[in-house]
């Protein structure tokens, strides 16, 4: 099972760590004994089974996985899942279909639960999709549009795409990974934490 990142905060500072420890590594006050506004909170993860998240755009490495390999420059490779998770990706050979390979990436859903009729279609929208002169990403990005098509939706650009749904993700996914080579290398990743500033009426 893996780790989560566990978030705390003592000496004005946040502390992050894959496990609670009994005392602050900052001062080594005992934590026993804590208000409870000042537990420990769980950082999602950012990261996903790919093949358990039907309808949805998915981003990985194109090499490794986000945790052990992924640098801000890293290549990254996408794909869109039918309603079984299964993964249509465009490769130099062409759309390939990946059943497994993607259980550790980010997902971008694009079907609401309750659009039955688009959830009915899906897969055979994928199916049928043949588009034959794109680069992985403008190929998930040309079907997005597709199916936006078929709603009477305009279609979006790119750089629309990419800042809207994809860049939020992936900055949030390199902090992540970040974090988590802190700790293992450190056990602990402490940052300074700001003041709060002076709520109106109790200045001086």
């Amino acid at each position: 099972m893996e780790k989560s990142v566990i978030k705390f905060s003592h000496c004005n500072k946040d502390i992050y760590c894959f496990f609670v420890p009994e005392e602050c590594p900052e001062c080594s006050v005992s934590f026993s004994g804590r208000r409870l506004e000042d537990a420990p909170v769980s950082i999602p993860n950012p990261f996903s089974d790919g093949h358990k998240n039907p309808c949805s755009f998915l981003v990985a490495p194109t090499e490794g996985t986000f945790l052990k390999d992924f640098e801000g420059d890293s290549d990254l490779h996408t794909g869109i899942t039918d309603t079984k998770g299964v993964v249509y990706n465009y490769t130099k050979t062409g759309v390939r279909k990946d059943s497994v390979g993607w259980e550790k990436c980010i997902s971008v859903p694009l079907v609401q639960p309750d659009m039955y009729s688009l959830i009915d279609q899906w897969d055979r929208y994928l199916d049928n999709f043949d588009e034959e002169k794109h680069n992985c990403y403008s190929y998930s990005l040309a079907f997005i549009n597709c199916v936006l098509a078929t709603q009477g939706k305009r279609s979006l650009s790119k750089e629309e795409f990419s800042q809207n749904f994809v860049v939020p993700r992936i900055k949030r996914a390199s902090k992540y990974s970040m974090l988590c080579e802190q700790i293992s290398q450190n056990y602990f990743y402490i940052v300074e934490n700001p003041p709060k500033e002076p709520e109106d009426g109790n200045s001086t």
